[in-house]
């Protein structure tokens, strides 16, 4: 590979001077002046490459001969850096060229589950459910605004003060906000979920204590007997994990469509039909809507439907469909609790725009969803079933419905973390019989007060 070099030879450092940078800095003059040391070197870096050798070039070459150019420029600064500081330095520089800049660390750590910049000076993680606050920070906001053009232009999408938010799926399915001034009034904002790598099954989330072996033997016995199952909880709370866990129960025989916003679902099911709505164009043009995808999944012979998440006028769609002959379909909701979910649902109805009485909307959501599973993200980070609720029918205006597993929390130990158990609240849900009669076995003392697993 060719690089520009300067036609003047460079000569060799036999010494490091007597300043430096890291001995004689306050801590906060010290990152300036790394983060000047670094920004000037990528100039120098940008300068020196002949891109058009870069572009035939494989990545492992490539990052083995910059590598080489970076410490050629380290060595022209006459700074003196520990081989420590060096090799920061190094890999940061790479991913200012190549990745995400000071946050392409995070990207790669699988205990990490958000990225969440406040403007240049502030970024945020998530690891095991809790916030931290970092020590990295970009230089200042035009820098945060170019790494944010460098994400959206890698999916065809972008964000200027017209079209001032954005909403983009990175090709390892990390889903990406980005909202910039005049609407963020305290400089650009980046929020990145990253999608895991390794799917989680439900002997990992019994091991987390995220629910217990008899919930589960309930839960696989509802999606092996087609039941509508609906998942709700709060922001993070883990509702499109746990989904695509509850997915892992469907038969390889079946033909499945999965309908999603920002696609995360990750089903194991040889047949699967993945549908990503897509935005407006740059003329307000193009939008295909999840009720579009709704309406045309009906006419792909589907056995079910799993919709990533209902937060619009899909909602009446989906609810015929379940009525209709789709049954054992699986959706998520927004909702605080069980009883939440039935105010939710009613109110997505009204965004639907049909024209029927408040009784038979009720009525319709009645005979459409037959389980509702809570999911609650707690203060210490962990996420729990806190209910699995049926829904039993209609008593006058009001949607009856009957609690058959809970999370009952007694506390909170000296090390922060949740105290509780969970309980079944002895009753069998009047579903059982169909559950029984498509051949599952349940253990027998599943629904017993006496004897919780």
């Amino acid at each position: 590979m060719n690089f520009r070099r300067n036609s003047k030879k460079q000569d060799t450092v036999s010494s490091p001077p007597s300043t430096s940078l890291e001995r004689d800095a306050a801590p906060k003059d010290r990152r300036d002046s790394f983060q000047e040391l670094k920004t000037r070197l990528h100039k120098k870096l940008i300068d020196r490459l002949d891109l058009t050798a870069l572009a035939g070039a494989d990545q492992e070459t490539i990052a083995r001969q910059i590598r080489e150019v970076i410490a050629l420029l380290v060595a022209e600064e006459k700074v003196f850096l520990t081989q420590e500081s060096k090799e920061l330095l190094i890999a940061e520089i790479m991913n200012e060229t190549f990745g995400l800049g000071p946050i392409e660390q995070y990207m790669d750590d699988p205990e990490i589950s958000d990225v969440l910049v406040n403007a240049s000076g502030e970024v945020y993680i998530e690891r095991y459910g809790k916030l931290e606050l970092t020590d990295t920070r970009f230089k200042d906001d035009d820098h945060l605004m170019l790494i944010i053009d460098r994400i959206l232009s890698r999916v065809g999408r972008r964000v200027d003060e017209a079209s001032p938010m954005v909403d983009a799926r990175l090709p390892d399915g990390s889903r990406v906000n980005a909202i910039i001034p005049p609407v963020a009034l305290d400089g650009p904002i980046l929020s990145i979920r990253k999608f895991r790598v390794d799917i989680l099954n439900m002997d990992d989330v019994i091991r987390y204590g995220t629910l217990t072996s008899p919930m589960m033997h309930f839960l696989r016995g509802a999606v092996q007997a087609r039941l509508n199952i609906l998942i709700s909880g709060g922001t993070g709370a883990g509702k499109t994990t746990f989904l695509n866990i509850l997915s892992g129960y469907i038969s390889h025989e079946e033909r499945v469509v999965t309908i999603e916003d920002s696609a995360e679902l990750k089903l194991l099911q040889p047949h699967v039909v993945r549908l990503e709505t897509r935005p407006p164009n740059i003329e307000n043009k193009g939008t295909v809507t999840q009720r579009d995808l709704v309406r045309n999944a009906l006419r792909m012979r589907p056995n079910r439907i799993i919709i990533g998440e209902v937060r619009g006028p899909e909602i009446y769609d989906m609810l015929q469909a379940m009525n209709t002959g789709h049954d054992g379909s699986l959706t998520t909701v927004h909702a605080n609790g069980p009883r939440d979910v039935l105010l939710r649902l009613e109110t997505l109805m009204l965004l639907a725009g049909v024209d029927i009485p408040e009784r038979a909307v009720r009525e319709l959501i009645t005979a459409a969803i037959n389980v509702v599973i809570q999911i609650n993200r707690y203060s210490d980070g962990s996420r729990k079933i806190s209910s699995i609720s049926e829904i039993v029918g209609m008593e006058r205006n009001t949607i009856t419905m009957q609690e058959i597993f809970n999370f009952e929390k007694t506390g909170v130990g000296e090390d922060g973390k949740i105290l509780g158990e969970f309980k079944p609240t002895g009753i069998r849900p009047n579903f059982l019989n169909k559950i029984l009669g498509s051949g599952i076995e349940l253990p027998p003392n599943m629904f017993s007060t006496l004897e919780v697993d």
